[in-house]
């Protein structure tokens, strides 16, 4: 899969899946196999993360086409990433923390942390491996999970540098950058997400997943991991929708001006809880400030866009609603404005999660509200049935998922 086959659409997303069905049944067995192209893995993670293609529809279509038994360890990962989601609304702090840290440790490198961290951006480290993976991600966008536990694992063990700057090169990079999956797969690796467990990666497993393309000598690598310690992290109750009834959002004809916000963690509004909605106007404006805020590069942002406007291009056949899709200084601002301008008396949206768009989304109802407009947040179901059970690990969650697959 190269980058330029990531197109940020949902026609592509869906013939990527039809093209990965036929292959869920080997998953299991050639998953962990680091080649050229990415065959063995379903590529998908960008349009998933944008919501361009549905976590229920990929598991509904692959097991239409093969057995539960065998499409297990597939339909785990497509659950993994609601796992890191779930467990992270449960602690937004981690996520505060890690906005914190990066700044901080990054003026703070200096010397040979400052050396090490310049080389290891660049792939300009000297161990095999890890290189070609730092010039991958920048030059694609992607990189296979397996070659991303590798990529983690050295940076932290072997080269010493500082987690939160790991993850934030990642995302700085990554076409399906996840603020849950990236961060806390970042945590486990140094040992903090399962407290006391790191991943220390061997020469000889890169060896083996790589079929000899990439072979650093043992002495490359650390022979022991570098232990990481925290504070206790807070767990709070997450934000939970309100009953549907109460929020007098009507099917079909309503008394009622609904305009729909469109932001790029949900750009799928024409299927499901949404989709029968009478939505009479669109916004899908894009903040001039979320890149560098979020830290995200240009091939980033740039992809997010185009995925956000081909979203509201969708919405806009759909609905049969006019769509605003303009730049904007002031995202909240241009809200309000927009509901103002089409005499709106409510707005709905999916409620964006623990990440840089919730807090567009706070800054939002605040100013709706100033207009005398209400938001009205939404959670797919999938949500809803499925964070209550990530509190704890994943495994106790699988138990429970799995049983009713």
């Amino acid at each position: 899969m190269s980058a330029t086959a990531f197109t940020p659409s949902r026609v592509a997303a869906l013939a990527q899946l039809q093209a990965f069905l036929p292959k869920v049944g080997l998953y299991a067995k050639e998953r962990n196999f680091v080649r050229p192209g990415h065959p063995a893995v379903a590529c998908l993670s960008p349009w998933l993360q944008k919501r361009a293609l549905l976590e229920s529809e990929v598991v509904d279509a692959v097991l239409k086409t093969t057995s539960f038994p065998a499409a297990e360890k597939f339909i785990q990962e497509v659950y993994w990433r609601t796992y890191w989601k779930g467990w992270l609304e449960h602690r937004p702090e981690v996520w505060q923390r890690w906005c914190a840290a990066v700044p901080r440790l990054q003026a703070g490198l200096q010397g040979p942390a400052l050396t090490r961290w310049e080389n290891a951006r660049a792939g300009m480290t000297g161990i095999p491996g890890f290189d070609d993976w730092a010039r991958e991600l920048v030059a694609t966008g992607y990189l296979h999970n397996h070659a991303r536990m590798w990529f983690a694992s050295i940076w932290i063990h072997t080269l010493r540098l500082p987690w939160e700057l790991g993850a934030a090169f990642f995302y700085e990079f990554l076409l399906d950058g996840d603020v849950a999956s990236n961060t806390l797969s970042w945590r486990w690796v140094a040992g903090l997400q399962t407290p006391g467990k790191t991943y220390l990666v061997r020469a000889d497993n890169i060896a083996h997943y790589t079929e000899g393309r990439c072979e650093p000598a043992a002495p490359q690598l650390a022979s022991a991991p570098h232990l990481e310690t925290e504070e206790p992290v807070a767990k709070v109750a997450p934000w939970v929708e309100a009953p549907l009834a109460q929020l007098t959002v009507s099917a079909g004809t309503s008394a009622e001006s609904t305009g729909l916000w469109l932001h790029p963690e949900d750009l799928s509004p024409e299927v499901g809880e949404l989709a029968r909605l009478k939505i009479h106007a669109i916004c899908a404006p894009w903040p001039n400030a979320i890149a560098q805020q979020a830290g995200w590069g240009d091939r980033v942002a740039t992809w997010t866009q185009s995925a956000l406007q081909e979203g509201a291009q969708r919405a806009e056949r759909h609905f049969g609603a006019p769509v605003s899709a303009e730049k904007t200084d002031n995202l909240a601002l241009t809200l309000a404005d927009w509901a103002k301008q089409q005499k709106l008396q409510q707005v709905v949206a999916y409620y964006p999660f623990v990440g840089p768009w919730r807090s567009e989304a706070q800054a939002i109802e605040r100013a709706l509200a100033a207009q005398g407009v209400k938001i009205m947040w939404r959670r797919r179901a999938w949500d809803t049935d499925l964070f209550p059970h990530a509190t704890r690990g994943f495994f106790p969650f699988w138990e429970k998922i799995s049983a009713r697959l």
